[in-house]
């Protein structure tokens, strides 16, 4: 097996790029963005100095794999035209971003039918991505990545197979793959605590979606109890999860070479991601694969 690819999610306050000083400041090898203010519809033209800083940076400050979220505001499955083409071309704008700066994978949250129903809100989505798809061709190697999620009200996503019916709608599928959250998976009902559970869900991954389409995972403890569909994010190993959970996911070469990123509390001194880092690493079997950053003084 490889070198880990261990990160966080980063403030991009000063500019895109500044997250990758964030980044190498807690001595990690990934990141995950926003590529534009999260809490705007319509972001700046894109900052063509930051590109350049971006790629000079990113290899110097030893950065191996970056991912990017589109906005929160975005709901590719509602059922109101106005909102799902706000949406739409939302979307479109992150892909198009995260494709300037070289960014692989571009992680969305699938969206809310707010009363339509699944199987409208799942059609809503696909002709989105389809539509996204047709219009930038020069974006090919962009992947949107559908997340799995807690299983709240009328969010779509919430199991496996409601991710496996969105991208079975979806024209060109090498341009979709999922997230998955530890966190959500959780709070919408997968044990991945135990070895026979964790080892239960890759089933029904390998089931539903084929290993290969999972592109990204999320770490976060879970506040929540199992099904609780509840998505609050708490420190690693101080939620219902609890460290086995991780080390399972750490010590599995099926997911070799694929970014594994935490999306826990924190503050600006940036040092709540350093101690769950820390935590991660200490879960790991092999020292070798812990960035060269992370592994522990001797």
């Amino acid at each position: 097996m490889g070198l880990l690819f261990l990160g966080a999610h980063m403030s991009i306050a000063g500019g895109v790029s500044q997250a990758l000083e964030r980044a190498a400041s807690v001595h990690s090898n990934a990141v995950q963005v926003f590529t534009k203010n999260n809490r705007q519809w319509v972001g700046p033209p894109i900052n063509e100095e930051d590109v350049a800083r971006w790629h000079e940076r990113k290899p110097a400050l030893g950065i191996a794999y970056a991912v990017s979220h589109a906005s929160y505001l975005i709901n590719l499955a509602s059922p109101k035209d106005d909102l799902w083409e706000k949406s739409r071309a939302a979307h479109q704008d992150e892909i198009v971003r995260a494709h300037a700066y070289a960014i692989p994978h571009v992680v969305l949250h699938p969206g809310s039918h707010t009363g339509s129903g699944d199987a409208a809100g799942i059609a809503r989505i696909a002709a989105a991505l389809n539509h996204i798809h047709a219009v930038t061709p020069e974006c090919t190697d962009t992947i949107t990545c559908l997340e799995i999620m807690a299983g709240q009200g009328n969010v779509l996503g919430r199991n496996l197979a409601q991710l496996r019916a969105i991208i079975d709608q979806v024209e060109d599928q090498r341009r979709v793959g999922v997230c998955l959250d530890t966190c959500h998976a959780y709070a919408t009902g997968y044990d991945i605590r135990s070895d026979a559970g964790y080892e239960a869900f890759v089933a029904e991954v390998e089931r539903w979606l084929g290993l290969e389409t999972v592109k990204v995972w999320h770490f976060n403890d879970s506040k929540g109890a199992l099904g609780s569909n509840l998505d609050r994010h708490v420190h690693i190993g101080e939620g219902e999860i609890g460290a086995d959970g991780f080390r399972h996911i750490l010590n599995d070469p099926r997911w070799d070479g694929i970014a594994m990123l935490l999306e826990t509390p924190k503050e600006e001194t940036l040092e709540e991601d350093a101690m769950n880092l820390a935590r991660l690493c200490a879960l790991v079997e092999d020292a070798a694969r812990i960035p060269p950053g992370l592994r522990p003084q001797v």
